[in-house]
């Protein structure tokens, strides 16, 4: 798909839209992309098939929309973060807050993206997610590049490792979830989610901060 129809896309659903988009995430996290078809989202959806197809075209186009349904909300976010009268290191660190409560809230699209990402044959088909990440990292950049005018910030900083390492350091915790739980006595999901809220998220904050700020 190309750059242009990405554009395209719509970033407002109708309900039913929503209800389509919602059960090809479940089935795309379950199943993958490959093991799920429009027959398998139209009878849980319980829609006619030709309406899937109708509303989407493909399911190319229905994973392009899906992405574009859950990550557009970040970007109005970061947008508004941008404006705000904050010193760049409380923008990092609401930065760092917006993207990890949006990962932990939405697991299922970025298990899909991890694996989408990981296949050659579907980079073509993600071109929405990877202007996503452009914009985003330019957000960033524009934070950090603030930094480093007021002389906050180290000149040395490489911008676009700075996300991988928020996101690395989530993921691992995320991907070792059941260590981590009986670690740091974790006994339920409320524990677990409130320890990424709070102590996860503070963590990743101070080492942004070290990476950011010059050593007294």
């Amino acid at each position: 798909m190309s750059y242009e129809k990405t554009k395209a896309l719509k970033t407002e659903f109708t309900e039913k839209q929503i209800q389509i988009l919602e059960v090809a995430e479940t089935l795309f996290a379950e199943k993958g992309f490959d093991g799920t078809s429009i027959r398998d989202i139209s009878k849980q959806a319980k829609i006619n098939i030709a309406m899937v197809s109708y509303y989407f075209g493909s399911k190319e186009r229905l994973l392009q929309s899906l992405i574009v349904y859950r990550t557009s909300d970040i970007k109005k976010q970061l947008e508004n973060l941008i404006e705000e009268d904050l010193e760049p290191i409380e923008k990092v660190n609401k930065l760092i807050e917006i993207y990890i409560n949006r990962i932990n809230n939405n697991k299922g699209i970025y298990r899909i993206l991890h694996f989408e990402l990981s296949s050659k044959k579907r980079e073509q088909n993600l071109v929405a997610f990877t202007e996503f990440r452009k914009g985003n990292l330019k957000y960033l950049e524009s934070i950090i590049e603030e930094g480093q005018r007021k002389g906050v910030f180290r000149k040395d900083v490489i911008i676009p490792l700075i996300t991988p390492t928020i996101l690395g350091t989530f993921f691992h915790f995320h991907m070792n979830k059941t260590y981590f739980e009986n670690l740091l006595n974790l006994t339920t999901e409320t524990l677990y989610n409130n320890y990424i809220k709070t102590n996860l998220t503070k963590h990743i904050q101070q080492t942004i901060k070290a990476l950011l700020i010059y050593e007294n």
